[in-house]
């Protein structure tokens, strides 16, 4: 993945996200790290109208952060057709694969068996 700097990863939340050509996809609600390697892998974005919002998974790989906004190195319709979760929803195990499946990003369970991401 990225070596992403996550040092004030709480700064970020309710920012701006844009995709490669500066276009908005929505507002970042967390971010998830590679539970191995500690490193942030994917944004949760918020999108979508109020009363019908839900959070997409986008990778941080490359992405650059701004004083207002952070902006990823995937396009906005790319994202946008990620695999979801309601606002109040949580990944799931059985969920992650599809989330790197929808990148072509590689995907494999911890040496033990655990997760691949967990939620910051």
């Amino acid at each position: 993945m990225s070596d992403f700097p996550a040092e004030n990863i709480r700064d970020w939340r309710d920012h701006d996200v844009v995709d490669a050509a500066g276009d908005r996809i929505g507002s970042l609600e967390s971010v998830y790290f590679d539970t191995a390697t500690d490193t942030a892998t994917f944004a949760a974005i918020q999108i979508g109208l109020p009363g019908r919002r839900r959070l997409v998974f986008a990778p941080l790989t490359g992405a650059v952060v701004a004083p207002r906004y952070l902006k990823l190195q995937v396009d906005k319709k790319t994202v946008k057709d990620a695999p979801s979760i309601d606002t109040d929803g949580e990944l799931t195990s059985e969920a992650e694969p599809a989330v790197f499946e929808h990148y072509g990003l590689p995907y494999a369970l911890g040496a033990n068996g655990e997760r691949r991401l967990g939620r910051r």
